[in-house]
């Protein structure tokens, strides 16, 4: 797809910006924002809009964002008391305003060139996309000079196939069709149009010597957008150890941009034409921000997702599990009827949802805090990582159902697990205190400490995290630092009591308990 305006041609496809006939430089992540404000022209596209498109999401100083729409501006001739194509709307963001044609010309000829290399009768029907988001792993190119190390390329894009495969929510093609494709020169386009599906992915592989560097990219089949690109390089002691290795780190990041891709489109659907799913999906920004009232504006868009939608086996557990978060930090203002209701809604999940890992994962997490049931959601949460051994949540949750039942070393391990399986996570604060919270009962306070704040930095409003922080500095003897921590935390919930800790955190073994409260009460939190 090529977008053409004034003088000038964007080629989504060759990922190039040109003046006529003069080629404009521009970095990576210019092209990437330049492309996303043309293809989103039509809405104002905010400053978070541009960090989860452009930057997946990661954490980005003002001036680094501010630098590269400078960079935009400057490679369009655009100057920032001009506006001529890129108008600043004050304190909502921003929105491409010149005049857009679109041209197809540009996926034809690659079109055209991709069908040269194989006969008249290899052309495919064009089919139409499932309801459900949609995925093709094609076979990576083997750049080793060497055929004999195809079979490591194969085998990790059949791992990556099997793995997407497992996670409910996502259609994914088969090995067999996939692999059709093997030596072929092809267009993401065409393939999304042969296979009938929105997303792509494709990459290569290069071995030399003792290491191996593998790339890959996660295409939008529709535009021809690349939506993400990483390389994963490791040095090679066990082949087959660092396939499943390689494979894995590069599902956990395709999965979080699939989900990220998938609640941008829905964001852009007009609202009077939103499905169960539209609804689910835009709640989850909401819920991963975290604070009371983004958990309480994604209860509400769960629960419009359960009025269109009553079966919705994950949409009744995310509803579930909002009640939850308002448990665990303090935030419930009806105790007896929001216990009810998670409860409802999370018995509910496991009804409708006994092979959904999503569903079992979030259902079974709150039925630990709500229903004090925390031996039948290990159990729950064990049967979702059977189901999706790479859900992210599964293991993190899990991680703090083992924290929580007195475990904190094999806690440890499902929170390094999860944060392997999706480095990039929206959630990556939650696993952070959960981290913290193993390393606290563990005692080793210092590492307690630099948990906590990194996940404080996301979340400065978690009641929980700060009272982390809280006991870890008071126990490792900062007192000061303490005590500031402990008036943060006030200032948050001012009628908090020691008593109430309990009622937030079902803490297990007693001597872990004690640990916690000695740390509170030498900050001199009121008992």
């Amino acid at each position: 797809m090529r977008f053409l305006f004034e003088d000038f041609c964007l080629d989504a496809e060759r990922r190039e910006l040109t003046r006529g006939s003069q080629l404009v430089a521009v970095g990576p992540k210019v092209f990437d924002l330049l492309l996303y404000l043309v293809c989103n022209r039509d809405q104002v596209v905010t400053r978070d809009d541009l960090l989860t498109a452009v930057w997946q999401g990661r954490i980005v100083s003002e001036s680094t964002l501010t630098s590269h729409v400078n960079a935009v501006r400057r490679a369009v001739g655009d100057s920032g008391k001009e506006q001529r194509l890129i108008r600043t709307i004050s304190r909502k963001g921003m929105r491409f305003i010149g005049q857009v044609r679109q041209d197809e010309v540009s996926a034809t000829a690659v079109d055209a060139r991709s069908h040269s290399h194989s006969s008249a009768g290899d052309q495919r029907p064009t089919l139409s996309l499932p309801d459900a988001p949609s995925v093709a792993v094609l076979p990576f190119r083997n750049l080793s000079g060497d055929p004999g190390q195809d079979y490591f390329a194969d085998g990790v894009v059949e791992d990556i196939i099997t793995a997407l495969s497992r996670i409910g929510w996502l259609f994914v093609i088969a090995r067999n069709s996939s692999f059709t494709y093997k030596g072929r020169t092809v267009n993401e386009q065409q393939v999304g149009r042969e296979l009938g599906v929105r997303y792509v992915v494709e990459g290569s592989v290069r071995q030399s010597a003792n290491r191996v560097r593998i790339t890959g990219q996660l295409v939008d089949a529709t535009t021809g957008t690349h939506l993400w690109a990483d390389r994963f390089e490791e040095t090679i002691d066990d082949l087959f150890e660092l396939q499943d290795q390689i494979a894995t780190s590069i599902v956990g990041v395709i999965a979080s941009q699939l989900e990220r891709a998938e609640i941008d489109r829905a964001r852009r659907k007009p609202t009077g034409n939103l499905s169960a799913y539209d609804h689910y999906l835009r709640a989850m920004p909401h819920l991963h921000r975290g604070t009371r009232d983004a958990i309480d504006e994604a209860s509400l868009l769960f629960q419009k997702a359960l009025s269109l939608d009553p079966s919705f086996a994950s949409a009744h557990a995310m509803a579930a599990w909002c009640y939850c978060l308002r448990k665990i930090n303090g935030w419930m203002t009806d105790q007896s009827l929001e216990f009810t209701e998670g409860i409802r809604l999370a018995r509910s999940a496991i009804e409708l949802g006994r092979d959904d890992a999503v569903a079992l994962t979030r259902a079974g997490h709150t039925l630990a805090h709500l229903a004090g049931d925390l031996e039948g959601a290990v159990a729950l949460l064990d049967r979702a990582l059977l189901l999706n051994p790479n859900l992210a949540a599964a293991w993190f949750l899990g991680g703090f159902l083992r924290v929580l039942r007195g475990d904190p070393e094999s806690a440890i391990d499902f929170f390094t697990r999860a944060m392997r399986f999706s480095p990039l996570d929206p959630e990556m604060f939650r696993m952070q205190a959960g981290m913290a919270m193993a390393h606290l009962f563990a005692e080793r306070f210092e590492l307690a400490l630099s948990w906590a704040e990194r996940s404080f930095r996301q979340l400065p409003s978690s009641g929980f995290v700060v009272l982390i922080i809280i006991a870890s500095h008071a126990l490792a003897g900062r007192m000061e630092q303490a005590k500031d921590a402990a008036a943060h935390l006030l200032k948050l919930h001012p009628a908090f009591r020691m008593s109430d800790l309990e009622n937030w955190i079902p803490i297990q073994r007693p001597e872990h308990r004690a640990t916690f409260k000695k740390g509170l009460r030498l900050a001199g939190l009121p008992e």
